[in-house]
């Protein structure tokens, strides 16, 4: 049986999965070893090969069953995989400078390996569990995360770009002085902008923004008094959950900068889904619901060609970039006829 893999490469660990021609996971979970980045590119490359070994063995294969790998990594990086001459997040190895992740390990892999940044990974993922591997759709999927991550797909193909930073969503601008309830506030971004959609909708903008602007109103809250504003930040989805007014109120604006952003894809793209994912909404279904619910209402009025596009939520977050990964490398081997 022929099979293709995905490798997720983060900053703690390295997720696999493997993938059949017949669309089947053949890992359901976490296939994770702690990743050794931080050592340089020749232990983490040679990490991978060996997880990938252990992995197939997991699945019920060899390492010669798999045709081609999907590898999905942080950025900056361009699109085929060279990681930012500047530094990239959790390559802080000098040797990583430059370094062409794709590339190398095709090399010590002797197979065909495929890059896209996490983010793209994730979106594809969420996007293969709607329409399958085999479409012409086009998906927006937003990941909200410590920033806010994603991608576009357009008939069925990861949008890229030039650079590789096609599907940035978190640093478009949105009109976010239409969300009631925040007047006078200004969302710095960590990339230098005020009021992209990261500066409203991550847990670094409760972190700098939404939460002290709430508490400076509300001096008397209990999360005034955690003494630590990171510290309180982690708290609020947990107290949203239970319906406190102030965190229900942090989560309301995010979901409303959401439905601004949103507004300004189904413009551009006309989409047949839009995708939520990350772990600010792995919760309850209660608070996914009125998450989604709180997503439209931010969401001007659209024509009624476009008010029936459907929202949906990200299944399995923790896989989603293997996943997204080996089915990137899928297309792949079915284009080169390797399946």
């Amino acid at each position: 049986m022929k099979v293709v893999a995905g490798v997720d490469l983060g900053g703690t660990a390295i997720n696999y999965t493997l993938l059949n021609g017949r669309e089947q996971f053949l890992i359901e979970g976490l296939a994770e070893h702690p990743a050794r980045s931080v050592e340089g590119p020749e232990v983490c490359l040679r990490q991978i090969e060996e997880g990938l070994e252990i992995a197939a063995g997991k699945a019920g294969v060899s390492l010669n069953d798999v045709v081609a790998v999907g590898l999905d990594t942080p950025g900056p990086a361009s699109s085929n995989g060279v990681l930012s001459a500047e530094g990239s997040t959790n390559f802080v190895h000098s040797l990583w400078s430059g370094f062409d992740i794709r590339g190398n390990l095709e090399k010590r892999l002797g197979m065909p390996v495929n890059y896209l940044n996490d983010g793209n990974a994730g979106a594809l993922w969420g996007h293969f569990t709607i329409f399958g591997a085999r479409n012409e759709a086009t998906s927006l999927s937003a990941i909200i995360g410590t920033g806010l991550g994603g991608g576009v797909i357009v008939e069925g193909r990861v949008v890229k770009g030039r650079k590789g930073f096609g599907g940035e969503l978190g640093h478009v601008l949105i009109p976010y002085q239409h969300i009631d309830g925040i007047e006078g506030l200004v969302p710095h971004c960590n990339c230098g902008r005020v009021g992209d959609l990261e500066s409203l909708c991550s847990l670094t903008a409760i972190t700098q923004t939404l939460l002290p602007y709430y508490l400076e109103r509300s001096p008397d809250h209990e999360l005034a008094r955690v003494g630590n504003i990171s510290k309180a930040a982690k708290l609020v989805r947990g107290m949203a959950e239970t319906g406190d007014t102030l965190c229900r109120d942090i989560f309301r604006v995010q979901a409303r900068a959401l439905g601004l952003f949103f507004d300004e894809m189904v413009n551009t793209f006309d989409p047949d889904a839009l995708i939520v994912g990350g772990g600010a909404i792995e919760t309850v279904p209660e608070f996914q619901q009125w998450f989604l619910h709180e997503i439209r209402r931010g969401m001007p009025a659209q024509r009624a060609e476009q008010a029936d596009i459907p929202i949906h939520l990200m299944p399995n977050g923790d896989t989603a970039g293997a996943r997204g990964a080996a089915v990137e490398a899928l297309n792949f081997a079915r284009n080169a006829q390797l399946l």
